[in-house]
Parts: C-alpha cells; sequence; structure tokens
C-alpha cells in the first residue's frame, strides 16, 4: 500500500473481509491497530495532520494515547475510526471519512509525490 487517499478503498475492502469471514473484534485486534496507523499515516501524508499524544481528557474520550491533529486543530483517532469501519461495516467507509474530513489539506505536501492521475 502506498499512503494515497485511493489505499485506503483497499482498507475498506480488507476489513470487509474480516467482517465476513465473522471473526470477534479481539481475535483482529492487532490487524485492526495496524490499519489504524497506516489510516493516522494517511492523514499525516496527504492531510496534513500530525501524531500526538492525546492528553488526559482525550485519551478518556477516544480510550487510546495517541491520534492525528488536523491542520484547523481537531484531533482524530484513526484507530477508532477502523474500529467503528470493522464494527458498523460500509457505513464508516474510511476513504469516504478522508474526502469528507474537515480541516484536511487539499493541496499536496510540499514533500510528497502527487497521486499518479486516473484512468
Amino acid at each position: 500500500m502506498d499512503f494515497s487517499v485511493r489505499s485506503l478503498r483497499v482498507v475498506d475492502f480488507v476489513l470487509d473481509g474480516l467482517r465476513k469471514d465473522g471473526r470477534e473484534r479481539a481475535e483482529v485486534a492487532g490487524t485492526l491497530f495496524g490499519f489504524g496507523a497506516y489510516v493516522g499515516e494517511v492523514l499525516v501524508r496527504r492531510a496534513g495532520a500530525a501524531w500526538i499524544d492525546f492528553d488526559a481528557s482525550q485519551r478518556e474520550f477516544f480510550a487510546q494515547t495517541v491520534g492525528v491533529r488536523m491542520p484547523d486543530g481537531r484531533v482524530w483517532s484513526p484507530l477508532g475510526k477502523v474500529v467503528n469501519r470493522y464494527e458498523a461495516g460500509a457505513a464508516e467507509s474510511l476513504q469516504t471519512f478522508y474526502l469528507t474530513l474537515p480541516g484536511r489539506r487539499t493541496a499536496p505536501a510540499p514533500d510528497s509525490e502527487p497521486e499518479p492521475a486516473r484512468r
């Protein structure tokens, strides 16, 4: 996977496969954590987010210790988004989340390569 916005469709697809297999959340916790880190890194590389350590109230709210801060100051828990996607299905699409995400940078990062054009 290449940390592109389009790659979030792949994550959605894999999570759908795990759901269809009927696996309990506890069985796939490590996989969900890995995908949460991946989604967070997509937000960092493509939307201008930065990884942060949550403060005490954020840790309590998100039930996580780390997340991302968007350029407009909003904070998100990528792992929480992945868990929601796993539990709720397509209604919580990660690609749709990114595309409708308020506060994201819309231009490519100066040090990142633009995504290839679609045909």
